[in-house]
C-alpha cells in the first residue's frame, strides 16, 4: 500500500506538467491569432506606393574588346651627364628640375688651365709656321744652288727634307690647337637633348673627373614611352588577328590611365614589340608611344594599359550597377507585365567603356532596372519605373538617392 501511494504521488506531477504545457501552447496560439487579426490594415488605410526605379533598355552596339595590362612610363631619351675634362666645378648654371633645351649651359668646369693650354698650343703653332717658312726658303735657295752645281746633292736633299718637316710640324701644331680648343669647349657642360634636368649631384668647388663623375641627368618629356608585358596567349591571339586582317586598321591603338585617374583618358599606339618571349615569365615586352604636351606623364610612373584585343562585334551592354549576385549566379531585374520586377539570370562578359557585356540571358528589348534595384525584395514586386538611357546617372532625387538612405 505504501509503495502504490508513493507511485501515485510520484506520477501526479508528470500529469500536471503535460496538461500545463498543452494549456501554454493553446494560449500562445490564441495570442498569435489575435495579433494577426489586429495587424491587418484598418478599413480605408492606403497601401504603400511601389518603389521608384530607373529602367534602361539593353544597349546593343558594335564594340571592340580591350585587354588590360600594367606598365611603366619611361623617357624616350635619358642622358647621364658627365664631364669630358677633369677639373673643379666652377659654376652650376641651371635651376634644378627645370626644363632645358639642347645646347643649354648646365655646368662650368674651371676653364683657366685649359685656356692656358690653348694659348701654349697657339704659340707652338706660330713657332712651327715660322720654322716651316724658313725651311721652305732654304729649300728654294738650295734648288737654285744645285742647278748651278754650287752645292752637293746631299745638301740639297737635306734642305728639302727640312722643308717637309716644317710643313708636318705646322700640321701637328694645328692639331694641338684644335685639341686644346676642344678641351676648353668641354669645360662648358651643355645639355645634349631637350628635357628636364635633375638635381645637381656636384656643386661648386668639387673635383669632377673626366668621363667618370656624374653631374646630373636629363630626361626627355614629350613624347614618352610606356613599356608593358603581354602574356603568351594574348600575344598569339594578336598575331592570329594580324594575319587574318581583323585588327582595326594598321594602328595598334592603346589607352593609358595613371593611378590617380579614372578610366583610360590617354591614347597612343604600339610602336615596338620585342623579338622573343621571355621563357622565365612567359611574357613578351611591348612599347607604346604617347604624346605628353601637358607633362602629365613622368618617367617611372605606374600606368594602366588597355590594348585593343579584337575586331568589331555586336554586343548587349548593361550598367554594372544593375547586376546582382545570388551565390555563384549573376542576375538582373527587368520590367515585366504590370510594372513588376522579373528576375533573369545572365552570363557576364568583359567590361567595355564602363558597361558590362551580357553574353546570354537578355533580349534586346528588355528594360533593365538600373537604379533603385536594391529596393526590389522579391521577383514580381510592383515598381514605379522611370526610363533613362543605359549608362546614364540616376535622376536627381530619384531612386538612387532614395535607396541610399
Amino acid at each position: 500500500m505504501i509503495s502504490s501511494k508513493r507511485l501515485a504521488r510520484s506520477g501526479t506531477p508528470t500529469l500536471l506538467s503535460r496538461s500545463g504545457l498543452a494549456g501554454l501552447a493553446l494560449t500562445v496560439l490564441v495570442a498569435a491569432v489575435v495579433t494577426a487579426c489586429s495587424s491587418q490594415a484598418a478599413p480605408g488605410q492606403a497601401m504603400p506606393p511601389p518603389p521608384q526605379v530607373s529602367v534602361a533598355t539593353v544597349l546593343t552596339r558594335e564594340v571592340s574588346q580591350w585587354d588590360d595590362f600594367t606598365g611603366r612610363v619611361t623617357a624616350v631619351e635619358s642622358v647621364e651627364l658627365r664631364p669630358r675634362v677633369s677639373g673643379y666645378v666652377h659654376q652650376v648654371a641651371y635651376t634644378e628640375g627645370q626644363e632645358v633645351h639642347k645646347g643649354d649651359l648646365l655646368f662650368v668646369i674651371d676653364p683657366r688651365p685649359y685656356r692656358a693650354a690653348l694659348d701654349s698650343a697657339q704659340a707652338g703653332l706660330e713657332r712651327a709656321r715660322s720654322e716651316a717658312r724658313l725651311a721652305q726658303a732654304q729649300g728654294a735657295r738650295a734648288q737654285m744652288l744645285v742647278d748651278a752645281k754650287a752645292i752637293s746633292r746631299e745638301e740639297f736633299e737635306s734642305r728639302k727634307a727640312a722643308s717637309a718637316q716644317g710643313d708636318a710640324g705646322v700640321r701637328a701644331a694645328q692639331a694641338a690647337v684644335a685639341a686644346a680648343q676642344l678641351d676648353l669647349q668641354f669645360t662648358q657642360v651643355r645639355s645634349p637633348i631637350n628635357g628636364r634636368a635633375g638635381r645637381a649631384l656636384m656643386t661648386e668647388g668639387n673635383l669632377a673627373q673626366a668621363d667618370a663623375t656624374l653631374l646630373t641627368t636629363v630626361v626627355s618629356q614629350d613624347p614618352v614611352f610606356v613599356y608593358f608585358e603581354s602574356d603568351e596567349r594574348s600575344f598569339l591571339r594578336y598575331a592570329e588577328m594580324a594575319r587574318k586582317g581583323e585588327r582595326a586598321g594598321t594602328r595598334n591603338a592603346v589607352r593609358v590611365g595613371l593611378a590617380s585617374e579614372d578610366g583610360y583618358p590617354h591614347e597612343g599606339t604600339v610602336d615596338f614589340v620585342d623579338n622573343q618571349v621571355d621563357p622565365n615569365t612567359g611574357t613578351i615586352r611591348a612599347r607604346a608611344v604617347l604624346r605628353n604636351p601637358d607633362r602629365v606623364f613622368t618617367p617611372g610612373l605606374f600606368a594602366r594599359v588597355q590594348l585593343e584585343g579584337s575586331g568589331k562585334f555586336k554586343a548587349a551592354l548593361v550598367d554594372d550597377k544593375a547586376v546582382l549576385t545570388d551565390q555563384d549566379r549573376k542576375y538582373v531585374y527587368v520590367l515585366g507585365p504590370g510594372n513588376t520586377a522579373v528576375r533573369k539570370d545572365v552570363v557576364l562578359g568583359r567590361s567595355i567603356d564602363g558597361l558590362r557585356v551580357i553574353e546570354s540571358g537578355l533580349a534586346p528589348t528588355d528594360k533593365v532596372i538600373v537604379h533603385g534595384v536594391q529596393k526590389v525584395f522579391f521577383p514580381g514586386m510592383p515598381v514605379a519605373p522611370q526610363s533613362i538611357a543605359m549608362g546614364a546617372p540616376a535622376p536627381s532625387g530619384g531612386p538612387a538617392v532614395a535607396g541610399a538612405k
